[in-house]
């Protein structure tokens, strides 16, 4: 009689009852205790949504179209235009807003050579919020999202010509805001940073001066959410789709030389498992789980084509990060000198754009941010045995440090699929073993917490 397989059913059953053969070794009596509810929405989280206000939203971008121009070579002096007055009434709102709260609200400055975009040396700044995590194994972990506050018209150097920005980006700053003030009044494991970047414009400088200091700090910025360009929902030929947002992620890094992990995951087909693959597939869970009839439309790319964002400067850093951008770009509304020629307007109005949607986004942010923050890490360590040649796979991890971690899940997809298709609770446990070949599927591992809480995916590099 041929050797058989265990069929699937059986080790489901195994694993309920004893955390599976492999593992029995390092499990304890705790392991095969039932795993928490997995899809149920935590109420905190869909408090947050239903606080995110379209009014507010409205409010934010209308005052920042107000100060005429935000270049980033603009008026600093003055209190009603330029950047400078612009970036002092976010940081004095969200003050207000935070107040009472344990909402940390600062500048973060420097000094800009000259360059290809910058005529003079100029002060970039930066307006950072930051919510401490809670818990003590958690609260080093950070998650940033961001907008960026500058603006422009057609000219990049024309500094001086209103340049309203209430889409680039004023829409992405604003729902930035808005995240910062209503998250301000929960708790979180891990730390929120909500920033609001200027010299985007001018070639990312902002965001990149944030990210270098990050890394030079050894800061663990876990996930990063670029929030640019998400103010309309009608496109250039007038077709309207509020239904759904467009969420840029990269796979391997365009470098000239590979680190070592990123060369095996190339070398084990992982190309589409890169730590902003991981994150994309949980901002899109997660978003859609919260944010109903709204899809999070995953595009695999760093951004459009040839071009780029905030977010870029935190993949250099090697960091995660992903750009949300609305579905389709109207261009005679963005970068443009305000203007009309045979009937059409240009330019970068605030009537163009639609808050319900700005508010949509908004949410999907909030709950991704929101469950990453509540969730533990993503495992460290995670290996797929090699050393034996079998039709089944094995998975090793080191355990998280979290007190509340509950176990682990073990998903995985076939390498056809973008997202993950099956799911394995196998318990409190640092070894399983699935009865699926590692030939035909990718997979990952995620730890839980007690209340159902899911940290992003770690893909498993090869244990030999």
């Amino acid at each position: 009689m041929p050797h058989a397989r265990i069929s699937s059913s059986l080790l489901a059953a195994l694993l309920a009852l004893a955390a599976g053969a492999a593992t029995a070794a390092t499990a304890s009596p705790a392991d095969s205790a039932a795993a928490p509810d997995l899809k149920r929405q935590q109420p905190q989280i869909n408090k947050i949504l239903a606080e995110v206000s379209p009014k507010r939203i409205e409010a934010y971008v209308a005052k920042l179209v107000g100060f005429g121009t935000r270049h980033t070579m603009s008026e600093t002096e003055s209190d009603t235009r330029g950047i400078g007055a612009a970036r002092r009434w976010i940081k004095a709102e969200l003050e207000r807003c935070g107040a009472g709260t344990p909402l940390q609200v600062a500048f973060d400055s420097h000094i800009a050579p000259v360059s290809a975009r910058i005529s003079r040396p100029t002060e970039i700044v930066n307006v950072v919020a930051t919510l401490p995590g809670t818990q003590e194994a958690s609260k080093d972990r950070l998650y940033v999202v961001s907008g960026h506050y500058d603006s422009r018209v057609t000219d990049v150097m024309n500094y001086t010509d209103d340049a309203p920005g209430a889409n680039d980006d004023a829409s992405g700053t604003a729902a930035v805001m808005e995240l910062a003030c209503v998250m301000a009044k929960y708790k979180f494991d891990a730390t929120l940073v909500f920033m609001t970047v200027a010299a985007e414009e001018q070639g990312l400088l902002g965001a990149r001066h944030w990210a270098e200091q990050a890394r030079k700090n050894n800061l663990n910025v876990a996930g990063m959410l670029n929030n640019d360009i998400i103010g309309s929902s009608r496109s250039d030929k007038g077709k309207v789709d509020n239904t759904q947002v467009r969420l840029f992620s990269q796979s391997i890094p365009a470098t000239k030389e590979m680190s070592d992990a990123v060369r095996q995951l190339v070398a084990t087909g992982g190309d589409s498992d890169s730590l902003t693959r991981q994150l994309a597939r949980y901002t899109k869970e997660h978003g859609e789980r919260y944010v109903k009839g709204f899809k999070v439309s995953v595009i695999h790319r760093a951004d459009r084509y040839l071009r780029g964002g905030d977010h870029m400067p935190f993949l250099e850093q090697g960091y995660a990060a992903v750009r949300f951008t609305e579905p389709a770009e109207d261009f005679s509304h963005q970068h443009q000198d305000l203007r009309t020629e045979n009937g059409k307007v240009y330019g970068d109005l605030i009537k163009f754009n639609d808050y319900d949607y700005i508010a949509k986004v908004t949410r999907v942010n909030a709950a991704t941010l929101a469950s990453l923050a509540l969730a533990p890490a993503a495992p460290q360590n995670v290996k797929l045995r090699t050393d034996k040649l079998t039709n089944d796979s094995t998975l090793v991890w080191q355990a998280n440090a979290e007190p509340d971690v509950a176990g682990y899940r073990i998903v995985w997809r076939d390498t056809t699929a973008a997202d993950w298709q099956g799911s394995k609770w196998v318990g409190n446990v640092t070894e399983a073993t699935i009865d699926l070949s590692k030939d035909n599927v990718f997979f990952g591992v995620q730890a839980v917490d007690k209340d159902g809480n899911v940290s992003v995916a770690t893909y498993p590099l090869p244990q030999r």
